[in-house]
């Protein structure tokens, strides 16, 4: 399994919404945000597989 990429829509309470794009959709991926890194914010670009998330410069 290859890690993907993704840009944080929006975080609302405990969860983050997630915008997969590697790949083309319109659909946006919920995760619990205490599984992102602390510094994560809306705006910042992800790279993760598995529930492992870390922020790409």
């Amino acid at each position: 399994m290859e890690p993907h990429t993704y840009i944080v829509e929006d975080i609302r309470g405990d969860y983050a919404y997630l915008r997969q794009t590697d790949v083309p959709s319109d659909e946006l991926f919920q995760v619990a945000a205490a599984l992102l890194p602390p510094e994560t914010d809306v705006g910042t670009k992800l790279s993760g597989m598995m529930g492992f998330f870390e922020i790409v410069e």
